[in-house]
């Protein structure tokens, strides 16, 4: 297993760790209203996230392209995210619709990339809509796990609005460049 594939794979076994911190049930100690998990989870987040930032810029510098690095790499992506989602929702900082339609998104996608692969045989990688969805997601949730923690700004909420904007673009576009993918198997 190559560099990138093994940050792939670390990625995916930071997401456990991240519901661990976020869902044991420990008396940690309060800070400007949150708990210390959240910045814990913020960390482990942004680690996890930092770690899609490398992967591909190793993988395509030095030609690590992969077709499990073109399907794990995303897949570890959606996983992280839906996840920091579902407890932002749970304790009422995201709304749930905003929840609801990445996840919607993340999981036609990966349907979609499952199709291509069945009548193509060939893995696409992450085109830039995707990847901007992504990087203002993993934005969003970092500043969301940090809000209130000495900042009066909404940066969070203005990045997780966009999020929605660019996850709803990203879907319609990827779509779009495959359609043919539906007038050929129908």
């Amino acid at each position: 297993m190559n560099l990138p594939n093994k940050l792939t794979t670390f990625r995916i076994f930071l997401i456990p760790v991240f519901i661990l911190v976020l869902a044991l049930p420990i008396n940690w100690s309060r800070t400007f209203g949150h708990p210390t998990s959240w910045i814990i989870a913020a960390i482990i987040f942004a680690v996890a996230s930092l770690t899609d930032l490398l992967d591909g810029k190793i993988a395509r510098a030095h030609h690590l392209v992969t077709n499990f690095g073109k399907f794990a790499d995303p897949l570890a992506d959606k996983l992280l995210v839906m996840t920091a989602l579902i407890f932002l929702t749970q304790y009422q900082v995201v709304p749930a619709w905003m929840t609801v339609i990445i996840v919607i998104r993340e999981l036609a996608i990966t349907g979609l990339r499952t199709l291509i692969v069945e009548n193509n045989g060939t893995v696409f990688a992450a085109q830039m809509p995707g990847k901007i969805k992504t990087f203002t997601q993993m934005f969003a949730v970092i500043f969301l796990y940090c809000s209130n923690f000495g900042s009066s700004w909404p940066i969070g909420q203005i990045l997780i609005y966009l999020a929605v904007i660019f996850t709803l673009y990203s879907g319609i576009d990827y779509f779009v460049q495959n359609r043919s993918v539906f007038s050929d198997g129908m």
